[in-house]
């Protein structure tokens, strides 16, 4: 698990929490059911207005992966498929089918049959490519919902303010209550750039962020069995594929210390 999003969320609600405490005042101020219901009713209502149920639905799915996601690791799948290249150097492409049955991650497992099967390799390329777009294509789809959400809440906010100063107009005779009412007024617009920048933009950029690395990483299998299958040499292969993936993922290689 990564718990950037988790510390970041949570380091600006402290910096808000501080800031109104710097400032003398207390949190209930900001806490006012009213525009809280309306930034937050309205905002996730338009969003869905703006998509469809079934993007909404895959949204809700994902939204635990923003908070719980676990970042790949590019030298274990690396690791894992010089092993299979190893294997199937010794005991052919066949003994694969035996090690598809061991996979946890089926688009390895996939991959894997499909070698023992015999497929060809372009065939196959095509497949494992067609089947990376659609898991992309869809993990896009919740990033791209909690973004549009975070487009929607800043003029949701604007809109509560506007209601409220009606209200305000309203109550011109009794000077006494038009700060209250006023400060009161502007607490939509404060939830609406709050929950904008401090949630819905952070998850869908997170979401955004995963779908990049798993992409990454189904990209490294795809091109780590297509190797195997050809036959490619392991330590060649695990060559190959560090050089896809950026020096800063990878564990530093410990220097060899120079003879006296």
């Amino acid at each position: 698990m990564d718990p950037a999003t988790l510390i970041g969320i949570a380091v600006a609600f402290g910096a808000l929490y501080a800031m109104l405490t710097l400032e003398g005042s207390a949190i209930s101020a900001i806490l006012l059911p009213a525009p809280m219901v309306l930034v937050f009713g309205a905002t996730i209502a338009v969003g869905i207005a703006s998509g469809t149920i079934k993007d909404m639905l895959l949204a809700i799915r994902a939204l635990p992966r923003a908070f719980t996601g676990k970042v790949p690791k590019p030298h274990d799948t690396i690791d894992q498929v010089v092993a299979l290249a190893e294997k199937a150097r010794k005991e052919g492409l066949l003994s694969l089918e035996q090690e598809a049955e061991k996979v946890t991650d089926p688009f390895l497992r996939n991959a894997l049959q499909n070698i023992a099967d015999g497929t060809d390799g372009e065939e196959l390329r095509e497949l494992l490519e067609d089947e990376i777009a659609t898991r992309t294509a869809s993990d896009r789809i919740a990033g791209k919902f909690f973004t549009t959400l975070g487009g929607f809440a800043p003029t949701v906010g604007i809109i509560g303010t506007v209601v409220s100063l009606t209200h305000v107009l309203e109550n011109l005779s009794t000077p006494g209550k038009l700060g209250p009412l006023i400060a009161a007024a502007f607490v939509a617009t404060l939830w609406g750039l709050l929950s904008a920048n401090f949630l819905w933009l952070p998850i869908g950029s997170r979401l955004r962020r995963l779908s990049d690395l798993e992409n990454a990483r189904m990209s490294l299998i795809m091109e780590g069995v297509l190797a195997v299958q050809a036959g490619s040499q392991p330590r060649l292969l695990g060559e190959r594929l560090r050089a896809m993936v950026p020096a800063n993922a990878l564990p530093k290689t410990p220097k060899l210390s120079k003879a006296a």
